[in-house]
């Protein structure tokens, strides 16, 4: 990476960032607006430098325009909100102004250093680099992974994300996205689990005013919001099956009808779907159906689990640090060699959604300027993600003196299991998620975790 595409905002001082970079080896070149800079080829850049605020719009724009190319975003008023806004959207990195030289210069070794890792020992006809700028990660699996991404991401054909939580079935959906020719329309989300039966397909497929009590108006549904782009729905087989007769009509025709309306409407839509379940197991029993199963799947990605993924632990690691440091406003820590070695050797259950939450909690935990196996706190409860006391429910047993840590987790987890058991005929998931002090989205993840899987139709 030697030649670098720096967009600076009308107020910062001209001249001066583009100097501190031409005398660190690198060439640049400076458009003077958004439009002109998009009039660029992104291949011919190593780099994308860019302030938030341009001439013409955002900065964050060039992120799908990008191609690949990582996209470094500066800000010179930066929040927390406003790092991991961008984060999300798929930046490499986030740097606040004003920062010295030689952080300038250490960050644009990590980005170099990055995209080496990415192509690595590959066969000619591999890619290049990652997909988006938010995946991570060189081991066999995902690299063929990046490999599928690109062959599919172009066509219209319909995508099923397989992998199990916390594997990061959503970045592949945004990959996929951004490499189509639908990458300028919206792409929408959703979590099945996270909304409840009686409100999904109003949800999906809107409704027109009066449909049902409390419609004092229409509304449009998230297919329609996602027309001429994506709609990424996440957890599928959660769905209940009179909403998966609706999305299977809008695969076979391209069409919906809002509830409470006579007329359809056409929607030209591309689905990517995704879940940590077997599909196929679940229409055989008759819990999901088998027509739209055959539909979703046209091509599968399978994501590998954490634990599977050898070096890339680490690396995922590293890179999950600079931005909780970033996101805390924190010093820049590293990782004592104890950490890294627990880092290894942990079991990952909730996969990169779990090494984040690690990480972010070693941050705040850290003290001086190394992470160590204690700040990590990955044995025992504070690792393991189990449901929180909550002052309303009788307190479960704790084991005694001595086996605090093990038995304490282990009894907990119990008295979750009896506790929704003992409550789930009588009670909606709203009322069990308040009753327990977690929210809906908690509860389901603890089900799929504990076995006991929500029974539908009460």
């Amino acid at each position: 990476m030697r030649t670098v595409l720096l967009l600076e905002n009308d107020e910062v001082l001209p001249g001066e960032l583009a100097s501190q970079l031409e005398a660190l080896g690198y060439a640049v070149h400076q458009p003077r607006t958004l439009l002109e800079a998009r009039r660029q080829q992104p291949k011919a850049y190593g780099l994308v430098l860019t302030d938030l605020r341009v001439a013409g719009g955002l900065g964050t724009d060039l992120i799908p325009w990008s191609q690949g190319t990582p996209v470094v975003v500066m800000a010179s008023e930066a929040t927390i909100r406003t790092a991991v806004d961008v984060m999300k959207l798929g930046a490499a990195e986030f740097l606040p102004r004003p920062f010295p030289r030689e952080e300038l210069d250490h960050l644009l070794q990590r980005v170099e250093r990055d995209q080496r890792t990415a192509r690595g020992p590959v066969p000619a006809q591999a890619m290049t680099g990652h997909p988006v700028a938010g995946m991570i990660g060189s081991c066999s699996a995902m690299r063929l992974l990046y490999e599928r991404i690109r062959k599919v991401a172009p066509t219209e054909s319909t995508v099923l994300v397989l992998g199990e939580s916390g594997t990061g079935k959503e970045l592949v959906a945004r990959a996929l996205h951004e490499q189509s020719g639908r990458a300028g329309a919206p792409m929408i989300s959703l979590n099945c689990a996270a909304i409840p039966d009686s409100l999904i397909e109003s949800e999906l497929f809107g409704h027109e005013k009066g449909a049902f009590t409390g419609a004092g108006s229409a509304r449009q549904g998230l297919v329609e919001a996602a027309n001429g782009g994506t709609l990424f729905l996440d957890e599928i087989g959660e769905l209940p099956l009179e909403a998966q007769a609706r999305l299977l009509r809008v695969l076979q025709e391209g069409e919906i009808r809002r509830l409470g309306a006579v007329e359809t409407r056409k929607v030209d839509v591309r689905l990517i779907a995704a879940t940590h379940r077997d599909l196929r197991q679940l229409a055989q029993t008759g819990r999901f159906r088998e027509d739209l199963f055959y539909r979703l799947n046209v091509v599968n990605l399978t994501l590998p689990a954490l634990r599977d993924r050898g070096d890339d632990i680490l690396e995922l690691a590293e890179r999950l640090l600079e931005r909780a440091c970033v996101k805390l406003q924190k010093i820049r820590l590293r990782f004592s060699d104890a950490a890294l070695a627990a880092l290894a050797a942990h079991h990952w259950p909730g996969n990169v959604r779990e090494l984040e939450n690690a990480v972010e909690r070693a941050v705040i935990l850290a003290d001086g300027e190394e992470i160590t196996t204690e700040s990590l706190a990955l044995g025992g409860q504070g690792g393991q993600g189990n449901p929180a006391p909550n002052p309303s429910l009788p307190t479960p047993q704790v084991a005694p003196s001595g086996q605090e840590t093990d038995e304490g987790a282990a009894s907990l987890e119990d008295y979750f299991v009896r506790f929704v058991r003992d409550n789930e005929g009588h009670m909606t998931e709203t009322a069990l998620a308040e009753k327990l002090g977690i929210s809906r989205k908690s509860l389901w993840e603890r089900r799929q975790r504990l076995g006991i899987p929500r029974r539908r139709g009460r």
